[in-house]
């Protein structure tokens, strides 16, 4: 009796030391993380880092989303748990085979970390039997109980948080990769002289010998080429050299002095935003994941090499693409005068859009987060030993697999997306520098304004005329007398607003 009139003690017979206490820790950290991000996000601004800034707040509106989900379970969790079904139905689709309740209860949570925490037994906040047992009392078993609703919201939270410290890691990690380009494109910069261009056979560029030359008799080989190239020397100075000079020469060729490397930075920096939330297609795939963990079938096992698949996919893609540019040059000149320059085309990419790299760079990365999220959240829970965790030979070949991956994302694929994605039809707005960017939307709002009154002044015009039809002679007369000013001034603003919209 003492013991379940401890679980039952309510706020009115709570210590209120103790409520003042705990309020106070809880305060305090969610303080120091709230003034943590504010002063990071000063801190981006100061260093004119506007993309990371945005990707700054992109964490914060999944760390609100995070919050909404967690006030939603905790406001209709006593409506969930009076939600009956049939006993029935809950025999069905188990993660774990079902045992004698008492026996599954303490298997379950034995050597759980939790179990530690509050000396053998889970306590939760609201677990009052009154609740629990208005389905029981029907013959009937409750939707969800207490016990679920709780570990459903350490699951979600673990998952986005697990998500975004991926994402940060993964962007840290290649922008290490792809620093060492800096040191190229400084290079590049010092020995772009204004010597007289000669004559150069094609093959004897490094970037058609090494691309090309070695498997045009055979097709599949620079497809096995590509797949084994993403995994050392993914892109060399040559590739970096001609890549850069054919952004160049297409996108900018009035500015050959033009950093391409702080360009390819500043266009990753605002992907990055993309990448660091959590899109509402993937909380889709959270739910069929859940659906899909059902005894025996092992189908987290399975899914963990969908991200190492499409992983490998997306660098060979990107690695054969750089192939095709240096084929098509090959195939169409014999002989170049000059540096090399290839035709960036969104016709390499899958279905002529280079935006796909990024939806699957996106997805891989969340897919990896939620197996280490899963196993974490499995192992502080329910121990290493939980049914759930489905077996030791199941779960390192997927922690193995998910950290292999996160590795091969940050120091190959990332760096390989950052520049041959710039290989398509058209450029990121981030080729102008943060205050060019700022400039530009200030003057194309305007110019949107004057067209928007322009437009709205000759249709007031058009509306006045047809009213004309049906007025009197003298204000006919009166009309007329204001015209020819009227008239000079409508064409000075015309001819004002023309040179803008050339402009």
């Amino acid at each position: 009796m003492a013991g379940s009139t401890e679980e039952e003690i309510t706020f009115e017979y709570t210590p209120t030391w103790i409520v003042a206490i705990v309020c106070s820790v809880i305060v305090i950290i969610s303080l120091f993380v709230e003034r943590l991000l504010h002063y990071l996000g000063k801190f981006l601004k100061r260093k004119n880092q506007k993309p990371l800034f945005d990707a700054l707040l992109k964490v914060k509106e999944e760390l609100m989303l995070l919050g909404f989900i967690s006030l939603m379970l905790v406001v209709f969790e006593g409506f969930i748990q009076k939600i009956c079904i049939s006993g029935s139905l809950t025999k069905y689709m188990l993660p774990c085979k079902r045992k004698n309740n008492t026996e599954e209860v303490t298997e379950h949570f034995s050597s759980s970390f939790f179990s530690v925490i509050v000396g053998g037994q889970r306590r939760l906040l609201s677990g009052g039997s009154s609740v629990s047992d208005y389905c029981a009392k029907k013959g009937k078993a409750p939707l969800l109980s207490v016990e679920v609703i709780h570990d459903l919201h350490i699951f979600i939270f673990a998952l986005a948080i697990t998500h975004v410290i991926f994402s940060v890691l993964t962007m840290l990690l290649g922008r290490a990769k792809i620093l060492e380009w800096k040191g190229w494109e400084e290079s590049i910069q010092k020995d772009n002289t204004e010597n007289t261009p000669a004559m150069t056979h094609v093959n004897q560029f490094e970037f058609i010998r090494k691309r090309f030359k070695r498997f045009r008799d055979l097709a599949a080989l620079s497809w096995v080429h590509s797949f084994f190239k993403q995994f050392y020397g993914s892109v060399t100075k040559s590739d970096y050299k001609t890549m850069r000079h054919g952004f160049i020469m297409t996108h900018c060729r009035g500015n050959p002095k033009f950093n391409f490397y702080k360009y390819m930075v500043r266009a990753l920096e605002a992907d990055f935003k993309k990448v660091v939330g959590i899109s509402w297609h993937l909380w889709i795939f959270v739910v069929v994941f859940l659906l899909l963990n059902v005894h025996g079938w092992h189908i987290y096992f399975w899914i963990s090499f969908i991200p190492l698949i499409l992983l490998l996919a997306v660098g060979t893609k990107l690695e054969h693409v750089i192939s095709q540019l240096a084929q098509d040059v090959a195939e169409k000149h014999s002989a170049i005068e000059g540096d090399l320059v290839i035709n960036p085309s969104d016709d390499h990419f899958w279905f002529h859009r280079p935006k796909i790299m990024l939806f699957l760079i996106h997805f891989i990365l969340f897919q990896n987060a939620f197996e280490i999220a899963f196993f974490f959240w499995i192992l502080t829970t329910f121990g290493f030993n939980s049914c759930i965790m489905g077996g030791t030979g199941y779960i390192i070949p997927r922690i193995v697999i998910a950290l292999v991956g996160q590795i091969m994302c940050s120091y190959s694929t990332l760096p390989l997306y950052a520049i041959v994605t710039q290989m398509g039809s058209s450029f990121k707005k981030a080729i102008f520098e943060e205050h060019v960017q700022e400039g530009l939307v200030e003057w194309a709002q305007k110019v949107r304004k004057r067209r928007g009154l322009r437009v709205a002044t000759q249709t007031s015009i058009s509306n006045h005329g047809d009213s004309v039809v049906n007025a009197s002679p003298t204000s006919v007369m009166l009309q007329n007398m204001a015209t020819p000013q009227d008239n000079n001034i409508a064409s000075i603003e015309d001819g004002r607003h023309s040179q803008d919209d050339k402009a």
